[in-house]
């Protein structure tokens, strides 16, 4: 039976990927693309996985994980299988799959869609797995500490200083997309601060009042936060109601900052975990209805499957389909991201290793089929209409009659009576130049939602859409900062040992407040920006993204050689060889005369028309900052890339030095000891 399965499901993901592939010049149904999706999804958990779990990393039921052998109930404590998958998944999905693939989707559907089936079972997945495992061996370690630990102290502390440096990046980016989303939305700001007390009644009523009672903490959990969203739908039609939840870009900034902090310091049963656990129902409820609306729907996606924009010209954003296009997908199929959650409070809640195959390499696929669904979303649309929302007014015009002419005269017609039209249905007063890529996602589930479920609930169903991207979001922020506090109290440590224990509470404190004002700051000059923040960061979001990976499966690659088992080194090596290459590539953003691609070019032209007087006051006002922020991420990129150098070159050293006999540092693999725990009834339930 599993043969015929495997056979059954290769057969079927083959077909569909050869319909995806051949159906070049007429449009192709959306339910080839979900059929190919979910039979590689499948193979790749059924059998990779399973042979790497058995076979590389060699997964033993019978351990102790650190969950149960240092269980402080605060950081580190034994969860119920169902809660750290939750929790994790929550944690992971965060812009990248719902925001990538829409900006990618100027390239047409085709690149990204392969680039998301294909990296995610042989690379994001995998190296998810493999930091879980090799974290949950070595006492939850982050990635930094398991750099130093089994590289050296030289490839170590760069990799550590490097992901610290990246996080902090990350999470601005990840707090400004919230930002954009949140503000002057009462639907999603009152069900998304509804879902915090939710999620801090269900960890006392687990923790204290009904323990080991998953189930039904999770029909009470799931039901506030159902209820948390048709109140704010209720909310944001109640005038008086909802001027209580409209605010403005700056002061829901302060409240995210404030939210991270806190959920840093306090247990993450009380928060963390539960609010993931919950937010996790919402997140695979909607991709389930989403992708049932497609199945009953089978739209036909209007973007054709290459745009002339392959060759770098494109309205969106710079660059050439190879590197960008893998850059600008970033999480939907490989994010480094997800290597820091893996390293960081997961491994400290798993309790039997037997779950690191479903809740690494699960979670993974199934934030890749959220990229998959994403980018249906964003290409089912009319290319003219993507591109109108899409597009900056800067680029195609600053009033309708202009950019309607600019992109009709691309080869893809609009019109303005049609936009305005859309714009009405959606309960907006315009959706030209709505950019970041957001507007469009929710713009393209409106119209599959409507096409299912009543189109006279197009500006319902696109509210909602907004509101489920920024809880979405918001729960890979809190769980960044979290992990984020661990990374910083061990560099802390170094000059204070008191500072590197993570469970002393002023170190807790401390740490927090210091991370927390790092990202907050840039976030503060992002949602400053006249220009729009994400527009400036989101390439750099998308260099250290991939950088951050190839950090990670260089230490994972380390590790496997360091073990004893090079043969098996090419699961991890193989993805890293690609990750190394594509982001290398990316050195262009530093050095390309292009202005639209280079940043030092964008810079240097942006300063020439200011001296030569030729800005608008308005666009002269936010020079000397975007020629700064230009200037800053041309710098970041050059240390990303030296970091990455770094310690890419330190892990071949300890791999030549291992196969040929020569001695190396002891592994810091935790010494085997027998789990007390039913297994069964933590893990297996």
């Amino acid at each position: 039976m599993r043969r015929f399965s495997a056979v059954v499901l290769a057969l079927g993901g083959g077909i569909a990927m050869g319909g995806i592939a051949l159906q070049r010049h007429e449009p192709i149904n959306a339910l080839w693309i979900i059929t190919a999706a979910v039979c590689i999804y499948l193979l790749g958990y059924r059998f990779y996985a399973a042979w790497i779990a058995t076979r590389v990393l060699l997964v033993d039921p019978s351990r102790a994980t650190p969950a149960e052998r240092l269980n402080n109930g605060r950081d580190f404590l034994p969860t119920h299988r169902a809660i750290v998958f939750g929790h994790h998944f929550a944690a992971i999905a965060g812009p990248g799959p719902l925001v990538g693939p829409t900006l990618a989707a100027q390239f047409g559907y085709l690149p990204g869609t392969l680039w998301i089936l294909i990296g995610a079972v042989l690379g994001g997945c995998v190296q998810d797995m493999t930091i879980l495992f090799l974290s949950t061996r070595r006492d939850g370690r982050s990635l930094g500490q398991m750099a130093r630990d089994e590289l050296g102290p030289f490839g170590g502390f760069a990799a550590l200083i490097g992901t610290l440096l990246i996080l902090i990046v990350l999470s601005a980016v990840l707090g400004l997309v919230i930002v954009n989303a949140m503000k002057h939305s009462p639907w999603a700001t009152s069900t998304v601060a509804a879902t915090i007390p939710a999620a801090i009644l269900v960890g006392l009523y687990l923790r204290l009042w009904r323990p080991g009672r998953v189930l039904e903490g999770s029909i009470i959990g799931v039901s506030l936060v159902l209820l948390a969203v048709v109140a704010g739908g209720w909310i944001d039609h109640q005038p008086q109601l909802r001027n209580a939840f409209d605010y403005a870009a700056l002061p829901i900034a302060a409240a995210i900052v404030i939210y991270a902090w806190v959920a840093a310091i306090l247990p993450v049963w009380l928060l963390l975990a539960p609010r993931d656990y919950l937010s996790t129902f919402l997140k695979l409820g909607t991709v389930a209805l989403l992708a049932v609306a497609i199945v009953l729907t089978h739209p036909q996606l209007k973007m054709p499957a290459l745009t002339q924009f392959i060759d770098g010209s494109g309205p969106l954003f710079g660059g050439a389909l190879f590197p960008f296009v893998f850059i600008t997908i970033a999480c939907g199929a490989i994010s480094g991201f997800h290597a820091l959650v893996a390293s960081g409070t997961t491994p400290k809640l798993i309790s039997n290793e037997a779950d690191v195959r479903l809740v690494g390499y699960g979670s993974m696929a199934l934030e890749s089929f959220v990229a998959i669904m994403a980018m249906i979303a964003a290409t089912l649309l009319d290319p003219g209409v993507y591109f109108a929302i899409n597009s900056g007014a800067g680029v195609v015009g600053a009033t309708p009659e202009a950019a309607v002419h600019t992109i009709s005269g691309w080869g893809f017609p609009v019109t303005a009576e049609q936009m305005q039209a859309l714009a009405q249905a959606m309960g907006e007063h315009t959706l030209f130049a709505r950019t970041g890529g957001a507007p469009s996602l929710a713009v393209g589930m409106a119209s599959i939602f409507g096409s299912s479920f009543g189109r006279s609930l197009a500006a319902v169903w696109y509210h909602f859409a907004i509101m489920f991207e920024v809880v979405f979001i918001l729960t890979t922020l809190d769980a960044g900062t979290r992990v984020g506090r661990f990374m910083l109290q061990d560099l802390l440590g170094h000059l204070w040992a008191p500072l590197g224990r993570t469970s002393w509470y002023p170190s807790v404190l401390f740490a927090s407040t210091l991370l927390v004002a790092a990202w907050g700051y840039f976030l503060y000059v992002g949602v400053i920006d006249p220009n729009g923040g994400v527009n400036i960061l989101w390439p750099l979001f998308g260099i250290a993204n991939q950088m951050l990976a190839a950090i990670a499966l260089s230490v994972a690659t380390g590790i496997l050689i360091k073990s004893g088992r090079a043969r098996y080194a090419l699961v991890t090596l193989a993805p890293l060889a690609w990750l190394a290459l594509v982001t290398s590539a990316a050195w262009q953003k530093i050095v390309s005369a292009d202005v639209h691609v280079g940043f030092l070019a964008a810079a240097a032209d942006l300063a020439a028309k200011l001296a030569a007087g030729s800005l608008s006051p308005e666009r002269a006002a936010v020079a000397p900052q975007l020629i700064f922020n230009q200037r800053l991420d041309a710098a970041l990129t050059a240390l990303f890339t030296a970091i990455l150098w770094f310690v890419i070159l330190d892990m071949a050293r300890v791999c030549v030095r291992r196969l040929r006999g020569l001695p190396l540092r002891s592994s810091s693999e935790a010494p085997y000891r027998q789990s007390q725990l039913p297994g069964p009834a933590l893990a297996g339930q």
